[in-house]
């Protein structure tokens, strides 16, 4: 017996794989992340740089923003690692590509993607198809975000009684407040030294001027995707939100230190926008 076509990735996680390959080959160096393994798995067609929303003038804060917050959680991974934490959990996982393209890190920990089950069955497929693979230090996890993500974690042989760090990026914004708030609270129950790098979406108001449109219209493509965005925070509430769910301290990380990481020697004036922000919190 065959199983049916896999279900397509969902657009939002294509798009940030390709902003990450953009900005690796329309940006000058140096570059924040060099990531042109997602663009192999979305394989969207030579024209894909001619698509509107990969316009390089238009994005030029989006996907600064795209590749400072995928290199600011790689190195928190790196640097954890250092420090004996073996375990690395990505929610929604879309087209991440950690495990493919830092294999010296990924060797040493145990790495649990977690996404829905059809898109993560075609990202399954994909691997195998470009020679990837799943090695033992990868798991795959089939999840209902709004449902018992945990236990399926839990089942896929996560050990919540060891450190890790948990990374929850461009997840929040579709799921309702409850959901969020619940999925904090079960992280927040890890081993001591366990870390949470979460970004979420700030309301419009709160986002430059020049970008409001582009977030409009991001919020468009979501809706008519089946997809609607459902959560935004300011920074004051997801703090609030994140000491609230049991967490031992909580810290925004706003664009600005993202800039000052990540941005400070560039000339061509490429900076990340502060529409989807991070948080780092710790048990």
């Amino acid at each position: 017996m065959t199983s049916g076509p896999a279900v397509l990735p969902d657009h939002t996680a294509v798009r940030t794989a390709l902003w990450r390959a953009l900005h690796a080959q329309a940006d000058p160096p140096p570059h924040v992340i060099e990531d042109e393994v997602g663009l192999r798995l979305a394989a969207p067609g030579d024209d894909w740089r001619a698509r509107p929303d990969m316009d390089e003038r238009g994005t030029r804060p989006v996907r600064a923003s795209v590749a400072a917050r995928a290199r600011f959680i790689e190195d928190l991974v790196v640097e954890r690692a250092a420090r004996g934490v073996d375990r690395y959990v990505v929610l929604g996982a879309g087209l991440d590509t950690f495990a493919q393209r830092r294999p010296e890190v990924a060797a040493g920990l145990r790495v649990f993607e977690a996404d829905r089950p059809g898109p993560q069955e075609w990202k399954r497929r994909r691997l195998a198809d470009l020679g990837y693979g799943i090695p033992d230090r990868l798991r795959l996890v089939p999840v209902d975000f709004e449902g018992d993500w945990w236990g399926r974690l839990l089942a896929a042989g996560f050990d919540p009684g060891r450190p890790a760090v948990v990374a929850c990026t461009g997840v929040t914004m579709y799921l309702t407040r409850d959901a969020v708030a619940a999925s904090f609270r079960q992280i927040a129950t890890l081993a001591p030294g366990s870390v949470l790098a979460t970004t979420f979406l700030r309301p419009a108001e709160d986002v430059e001027p020049e970008l409001r449109p582009f977030q409009q219209a991001s919020e468009r493509g979501a809706r008519a995707s089946g997809t609607p965005f459902l959560s935004y925070f300011t920074p004051p509430r997801m703090l609030a939100l994140v000491r609230e769910s049991g967490f031992r301290d909580a810290r925004h990380i706003p664009a600005e230190e993202l800039t000052r990481r990540y941005f400070a020697t560039r000339t061509d004036g490429l900076r990340p926008s502060r529409a989807e922000e991070l948080v780092v919190a710790t048990t």
